[in-house]
């Protein structure tokens, strides 16, 4: 068992889980607030490191990328004080934050964990229903619908629609980016089937962001409508098997056809291959076959 416990949160390794709960320091952002206790499995975390400084210094945990919905919809642009696998560490416990990492390190070497991508989301994402009001509107999420209303800030065009209305099955996309500078950032939901989004402030299924302190809460919505969506990287299913065809059609009659020998033994070569395949089971492929030997 490792564990550090700092004004800007604690971190406990139990050796199979790094669990991370926020702090209540003024340094403590809104997103890490909401979100709570994050528990991170040993097989999502890709690396984790310590990073000495002048006046304190910075532990960090590093995620497999699209192991965390959170992570994957915001794309590293989370503001410091938002990112929940930050912990920030007072010179006297340094030698507590390089145990820390050592520990999760044998662990991550003794499992063998691979460090590389994740084809699925190895954490949960926040918890349901969600509701969040920044920039524009309001974004809330129950864990199948979401609902989009607008307030005063929002331009007659969008709000003239009233509030949106959607099921997360219908959500082709997902992305949350901040304002940066003059551009302001933005919640934006697309859907199956839909045209090309119009900009943020006038897109009825975006939020527009202004730049205020409520801003990165939204993330958390995109993040548990991510979490719920096939996840990118995830491999193409495969193929569904053939139907077993019925007989009839595995040996169909030859009336009408030439039954020279050629064609009889190319259906006898498809027949086995369905067979091999597990298509056609041992008592229909024999049943057919007969039908097709009775032709020669």
């Amino acid at each position: 068992m490792a564990e550090i416990i700092q004004k800007d949160g604690t971190w406990t390794f139990d050796g199979d889980t790094v669990r991370i709960v926020p702090g209540r320091d003024k340094g403590v952002g809104l997103l890490r607030q909401q979100l709570g206790e994050v528990v991170v499995p040993l097989r999502a975390i890709g690396g984790i490191s310590y990073e000495p400084g002048r006046k304190s210094g910075r532990l960090r945990l590093r995620l497999r990328d699209g192991a965390d919905p959170l992570l994957q919809v915001t794309g590293g642009r989370l503001p410091e004080s938002s990112d929940p696998y930050r912990l920030g560490v007072e010179p006297d416990r340094t030698g507590v934050a390089e145990y820390f990492v050592d520990e999760v390190r044998h662990a991550l070497l003794l499992e063998q964990v691979d460090p590389g991508p994740s084809d699925a989301y190895l954490l949960p994402g926040p918890a349901v229903p969600i509701s969040v009001g920044a920039g524009d509107g309001t974004a809330a999420f129950d864990g199948d619908r979401v609902v989009l209303d607008w307030n005063w800030t929002t331009e007659e065009a969008k709000a003239s629609g009233g509030a949106r209305e959607f099921r997360v099955a219908d959500v082709r996309a997902v992305e949350w980016a901040p304002s940066k500078g003059l551009e302001n950032g933005w919640l934006r939901f697309t859907l199956r089937g839909a045209p090309p989004a119009a900009a943020p402030k006038y897109d009825p299924y975006t939020v527009e962001l202004f730049g205020f302190k409520k801003d990165p809460l939204m993330a958390l919505v995109a993040a548990a409508v991510a979490v719920r969506m096939p996840h990118p990287a995830a491999p193409a299913p495969a193929p569904a098997a053939p139907a077993a065809l019925p007989l009839a059609d595995a040996a169909p009659a030859l009336a009408g056809e030439p039954a020279d020998h050629d064609t009889l033994l190319r259906r006898l070569r498809e027949l086995g291959e369905l067979h091999r395949s597990g298509v056609l089971t041992a008592e229909e492929f024999s049943a057919a076959k007969a039908a097709i030997l009775g032709g020669f």
